[in-house]
């Protein structure tokens, strides 16, 4: 049985509202995955060695990741380098303004611990509308179902 790990931020009514379609839609698109959802802050290097795919979900603050999940990577980098390589991820960013310096933070981290980034990362910019739901559902429902499948 593959393994899903989704670490999501959520230090707001709609970050959480978010985050629980994320992981409605996770279950929902498959049968076999065993889904961990942890907070950054709660995650070990051992949960990032032991999945087979991980979605990781933040907000941008002040142009950069939520503190709470550089700490995830400060704590687990180093333990995970060389050892997490081709692990399949997808990333989600709410951002209030931008998300780009965001999204190329991340794309850096994942680059550098060699990951395979599976779609480019997703955006939530501007003033919470409800169609952000359906994007991060999307998002992983789609990554739920294609390591399911063996797709990634």
């Amino acid at each position: 049985m593959k393994k899903l790990l989704f670490a999501s931020h959520t230090p707001s009514d709609n970050t959480r509202k978010l985050s629980q379609h994320c992981l409605a839609k996770m279950h929902a698109y498959s049968e076999t995955v065993e889904i961990y959802h942890k907070p950054p802050l709660e995650i070990t290097s051992d949960d990032g060695l032991t999945c087979d795919g991980l979605v990781i979900a933040t907000t941008e603050n002040i142009g950069y990741m939520a503190g709470l999940t550089k700490d995830m990577f400060d704590r687990c980098y180093n333990d995970w380098l060389y050892h997490t390589d081709g692990l399949p991820v997808a990333f989600y960013i709410r951002a209030g303004l931008d998300g780009t310096a965001t999204a190329n933070t991340l794309g850096r981290f994942a680059h550098a611990l060699r990951w395979r980034m599976v779609r480019p990362p997703l955006i939530l910019k501007g003033d919470y509308i409800t169609d952000f739901e359906e994007q991060v559902a999307e998002l992983g429902g789609g990554f739920a179902a294609g390591l399911e499948a063996g797709i990634f």
